[in-house]
């Protein structure tokens, strides 16, 4: 049988050429296969929960953990190592200025009135300059790890019957599948104008990448914040400069796109007016500490506006991106007494890609003190959405509750991975690369 092997060069090219649709269709085979791993049993389909092991985690040097992560599908066997790094945290500094803005439709890195904001840059996507000058800080960055957080390692599949058929590279795979599960509800939801993203690796590209090849022309501001700046000016000038970006660039002349850092002497400020305004938050680091002070959601200001919230960065107990005070509230049961202030509506539950592995795994599912019956795993819920969409479409009333929830309201995801995710679309992504001509192809192995 013929293996294929996809480096990550091929696996890069190969996801730069797909297509909304090609998008979407691997979306929705993702969404299928997990909510077969929520509601299936060994005698209905092989990616049922009972057939996906844990995974194993082994500690390494250098803050370094390997993952090895065994999973099937009804067509696929699998299994997933990779090698991932935990990243610093760097000390906040009010004294190092380091922002950028490049929005279209504005001078500022931010829309407060606040007089004493100093002006930014402005540019189109066509005049762009990305050199010292934009937001160059007037004292040296502190020093951070050179090594990269993305996982270094590798996806074997096999045939049911034992048969290795493929060989993939996991570093571009996982950051893309990962994105791929988190857009899911994002797909969905009525609006989209502003997007905020901490974290300027893989992730966070891919997350932007899916984010407007999905719902484009609605999103008008991306604001990513990152811990220093020179990072998060790499990932700006590959989706203003690169060639692979052009068609996403062109298709919306109203999207702008800001940087703020943490060793900016404004970042308080910023990343709390950012975090108000955003329509959805994809949280993609790996944290150690929560990322910004639960009130900026909490509060009744906070709480106004109903949101999006993605947090994939963190994967172990001891790591964690959101306060444990936002995911409390979130769960907390609704308060039926007459009040004078409006809030967006909560669903109770925090949404997670595994219930099992979350309760185990995930720093914020732990520190908030969750436990399962406050947890409802996405497989599960979409298709309950699926469902309930039908019954509308029949002239019914449906869980018009969970509708506006999801569509609207405050929903927060949690994931810390599924080898399943990776079976399901590196499966997917063989077919494609087969009958595109990528990779490389070994006969009779």
């Amino acid at each position: 049988m013929p293996l294929t092997v996809l480096s990550d060069p091929d696996i890069h090219s190969l996801l730069y050429s797909l297509d909304r649709d090609d998008v979407l269709s691997l979306q929705n085979n993702l969404a299928e296969a997990l909510h077969e791993y929520s509601t299936g049993s060994q005698e209905t389909t092989g990616c049922c929960h009972s057939n996906q092991p844990q995974r194993i985690a082994i500690p390494g040097t250098n803050n370094q953990t390997t993952l090895f992560m065994p999973a099937s599908t009804s067509t696929s066997r699998g299994i997933k190592i990779a090698t991932l790094a935990t990243a610093p945290e760097i000390p906040h500094d009010d004294s190092l200025p380091s922002i950028a803005s490049t929005k279209s439709n504005t001078s500022t890195a931010s829309s407060s009135s606040n007089a004493a904001t100093p002006a930014t840059p402005t540019s189109r996507f066509s005049s762009l300059s990305l050199g010292p000058s934009i937001g160059s800080s007037t004292k040296p960055v502190p020093s951070t790890q050179s090594s990269t957080t993305s996982p270094i390692g590798s996806l074997t599949l096999l045939t049911s019957s034992g048969t290795p058929y493929a060989f993939l590279s996991a570093s571009t795979l996982t950051a893309f599948r990962t994105a791929l599960a988190a857009t899911t509800i994002f797909t969905r939801r009525t609006s989209v104008h502003t997007l905020c993203v901490f974290g300027a690796g893989l992730q966070a590209l891919w997350h932007i990448r899916l984010a407007l090849l999905l719902r484009g022309p609605e999103i008008h501001h991306i604001h990513i914040i990152n811990r220093t700046f020179e990072r998060a000016r790499k990932l700006m000038e590959t989706i203003y400069t690169s060639p692979e970006w052009e068609k996403l660039r062109n298709s919306n002349g109203k999207l702008g796109f800001s940087i703020v850092s943490n060793d900016y002497g404004e970042y308080n400020r910023l990343v709390k007016e950012h975090v108000r305004k955003a329509d959805a938050l994809f949280c993609c680091t790996c944290s150690s500490i929560p990322l910004f002070p639960a009130e900026y959601l909490t509060s009744v200001e906070g709480r106004r506006k109903g949101r999006y919230v993605s947090a994939i960065g963190s994967f172990r107990h001891d790591m964690i991106e959101l306060h444990p005070d936002i995911l409390r509230q979130a769960v907390a049961p609704e308060q039926h007494k007459k009040h004078h202030h409006k809030h967006a509506e909560r669903g109770g539950v925090v949404v997670v890609d595994s219930l099992e592995a979350c309760l185990k795994e995930a720093g914020e599912v732990r520190q908030a003190g969750l436990g399962a019956e406050q947890l409802v795993e996405i497989g599960e819920l979409l298709m309950v959405k699926k469902a309930s969409m039908k019954e509308i479409e029949g002239g019914g009333e449906g869980e018009v509750g969970l509708q506006r929830w999801l569509q609207a309201g405050n929903v927060i995801y949690k994931s810390v991975g599924l080898g399943l995710m990776d079976i399901c679309v590196g499966e997917d992504l063989v077919m494609l690369a087969r009958e595109r001509g990528f990779g490389t192809t070994v006969e009779g192995f």
